[in-house]
């Protein structure tokens, strides 16, 4: 992440340093998934690093790294409830047990409700939708006519009208009905802009409705349903699958293992969530066994009981506040405003000096010179000449134009006053994956302790069989094997590089090049998936367990520095190095592809290798592995048990066999480099907030 270097005055100092207290350096516990805790930052500067010409960071420009982890120094309960929204503080149904939640809405989790039942309710709450917001007639319609300077215009309008009729009898001249036609003419065009910006105002909650499911299976009477999302109450047992959306707020009654939710409507990040029918969190918005409305399942199936409906739901609420923010002024409509009181104070006084001079001169000495009608008509003229009556419908309209270029590229504005407030900002803070890249990763190295090779070589010697060609399959199984990516059938018969994969970007570029050094199908059918962490930006690796299947002619691929046994469980683990090694006990030997002890020049290796491909832009990760036995695993505690994920991170996920690095690059998007040439040049300061490695960001 580069910004413009600053220098600082010598006027400034630093009271002292903030320091980060990194997890990894004390002894493993619990696993923190459940728990989101803000630690410390450190603030650090990197000096320049000897890479290639063609990646190395412009000398005018400084790297500046924040790195933020978690930590036990201040109690959850109360960061949480500081956290939560006043909203959502009084909202309790994830703290309940399941028990208590189905009591509470009287349902029967094996039948459902019945029909009477979801009738009366139904008829009790209304349906299952977000209510738009209902302005009074009046207040609104008037608004468009008399906001801005419509009122004074208006005034002036009827004054004219009157010079006309009666003060221009008994000849009327027609110059005066044309001015009052045509200052109602500029009223009329005033209002119809301000209809349309309350238009466009109201789109925001078309495009809220669009984002909700259409229809739902639902479980009533003791049987599925399908009916209308509209249609749903609360104690409505909803069943969930790969690619539904959730139709209100649900807590999960039943989930699968591998049940993932995608919350990016919502909060933002594409990374999915797990399931879980148990209260993780005390904040609802954090906490995993609450489905929230909108949100969409890609991955896995489960049910879950409505306990919120319509405008009562999280994504109501939020709808809502976007529809029903509190009026304030922008610094362009209190400049304006201050320079329409300047300009409207002159007319004043110079209307007023014209009737003075009127009434004590020109009146008396010069009866005939000026009639009553024409007194006004002046006076109306030096008024809407002096006024700016066009500059909230040039304001408007120029706003507009921007905001429909926003529209263009999928940005919906909430107010025209927003496109004035992106003309303020002077810091853009900027996600790297997806936003700043293509998000379209591809392997392009991998290396086995200091031998380091691209993927076609690692192709190339698998097929003359070199002598390190079975630390290119293990290194290809691993990848195969823990990876949550899966290709489409639809596409099998086509080549490896345009098969269609269903899974994120690193997974897939991942299983595309174990596919290119080995079918991956094959890998998968040697083994049995018993257990599955996926990857998340806490932990920052993906772990599964998995045992032999009982057809499978040979273990070899992913054999570790023990036999693997029928009885005998696999542990795979993929993920950012800097965070694995210090679990890493062993390394497979690039010559034999036996595993050897990890002392500190091989670990000085590894990071080197690691610290080279991350400064030019790589992101790196490793694989991993070991044997488990079965008797590394209590008795007691079953698979799917709610503390085997702690039990397999803690006791399980040491003493690892480094299989293998290997190196990602996400190109940058074509546009980047204009639009941060751009934004600089217009004084805006550029942030990447990514939780890449230092040395890749």
């Amino acid at each position: 992440m580069s910004v413009p270097s600053t220098r600082i005055p010598r006027a400034i100092t630093i009271p002292r340093s903030i320091t980060i207290q990194h997890d990894d350096h004390a002894s493993p516990g619990p696993s923190r998934e459940k728990e989101l805790r803000r630690q410390n930052s450190t603030l650090m500067t990197t000096g320049p690093v000897q890479v290639e010409g063609s990646s190395r960071i412009v000398g005018e420009f400084r790297t500046l790294s924040i790195h933020v982890t978690e930590s036990a120094q201040r109690p959850i309960e109360s960061v949480a409830k500081r956290g939560a929204a006043p909203e959502l503080a009084d909202l309790d149904w994830h703290t309940l047990s399941l028990d208590e939640v189905l009591q509470r809405l009287s349902v029967n989790p094996k039948v459902g409700l019945d029909g009477e039942q979801a009738k009366r309710r139904l008829q009790q709450n209304g349906p299952n939708v977000i209510t738009p917001r209902r302005a009074n007639p009046i207040l609104k319609y008037g608004g468009y006519i008399f906001g801005g300077f419509g009122s004074l215009l208006l005034v002036a309008a009827i004054l004219c009208f009157i010079a006309w009729k009666p003060l221009g009898e008994p000849d009327p001249e027609a110059s005066n009905l044309a001015l009052a036609i045509v200052l109602l003419i500029v009223i009329a065009i005033q209002a119809a802009f301000n209809a349309w910006q309350d238009w466009s105002t109201g789109r925001v909650m078309a495009s809220i409705a669009g984002l909700l499911p259409s229809d739902v299976v639902v479980l009533r009477d003791g049987e599925q349903r399908h009916i209308e999302a509209r249609e749903l109450v609360t104690g409505d047992l909803v069943l969930l699958s790969l690619g539904k959306k959730l139709p209100a707020d649900l807590r999960f009654v039943e989930v699968s293992l591998d049940l993932r939710l995608d919350r990016a409507v919502l909060t933002g990040e594409s990374e999915p969530i797990p399931g879980t029918v148990d209260q993780t969190d005390v904040n609802m918005l954090e906490t995993k066994n609450i489905g929230l409305q909108g949100t969409l399942c890609v991955g896995g199936s489960g049910m879950g009981v409505v306990v919120q409906t319509g405008d009562n739901t999280v994504f109501g609420r939020i709808a809502s506040l976007s529809s029903t923010g509190a009026p304030f002024m922008t610094t362009l409509q209190r400049e304006l405003l201050h320079f329409v009181l300047i300009i409207v104070a002159l007319a004043i006084i110079v209307a007023i000096l014209i009737v003075i001079l009127w009434g004590a001169w020109l009146k008396k000495d010069h009866p005939g010179f000026i009639t009553n009608s024409g007194i006004v008509i002046d006076v109306v003229s030096v008024c809407v000449a002096f006024i700016p009556e066009g500059l909230p419908v040039c304001v408007t309209l120029s706003l507009a134009i921007i905001a429909n270029a926003l529209a263009k590229n999928k940005v919906l504005c909430k107010s025209l006053l927003t496109v004035e407030t992106l003309g303020s900002v002077n810091v853009i803070c900027s996600d790297k994956t997806g936003t700043l890249t293509r998000n379209q990763m591809t392997v392009t190295n991998a290396a086995v302790l200091d031998d380091e090779f691209d993927a076609i070589q690692a192709r190339d010697r698998l097929v003359v069989k070199a002598q390190n060609a079975d630390c290119i399959k293990q290194i290809a199984a691993v990848a195969g094997i823990c990876n949550a990516a899966q290709f489409d059938e639809s596409t099998h018969d086509q080549p490896v590089d345009l098969r269609k994969i269903n899974g994120d970007a690193t997974d897939s570029a991942i299983l595309r090049f174990a596919e290119s050094l080995s079918p991956v199908n094959h890998s998968n059918a040697d083994w049995n998936e018993v257990f599955k962490l996926n990857f998340n930006s806490k932990t920052k690796f993906m772990l599964k367990l998995v045992s032999p299947a009982l057809n499978a002619p040979t273990v070899a691929p992913a054999s570790a520095h023990a036999p693997c046994t029928s009885r005998d469980l696999m542990l795979l683990v993929k993920g950012a190095p800097d965070i694995l090694l210090k679990r890493c006990g062993f390394i497979n030997d690039p010559v034999t592809c036996q595993p050897v002890p990890l002392d500190r020049m091989a670990q000085s290796k590894v990071v080197a290798v690691q610290e080279a491909w991350a400064a030019k832009g790589q992101r790196v990760l490793l694989l991993a592995k070991r044997v488990i036995s079965r008797d590394d695993i209590p008795k007691d505690l079953a698979f799917d048990h709610p503390d085997f994920a702690n039990h397999v991170n803690i006791s399980l996920n040491q003493d690892l066999t480094i299989v293998g690095l290997i190196g990602l690059v996400d190109p940058p998007r074509a546009e980047i480099p204009e639009t941060v040439r751009i934004l600089r040049g217009a004084g805006i300061r550029f942030f990447m907030v990514t939780g890449d490695f230092a040395l890749t960001a």
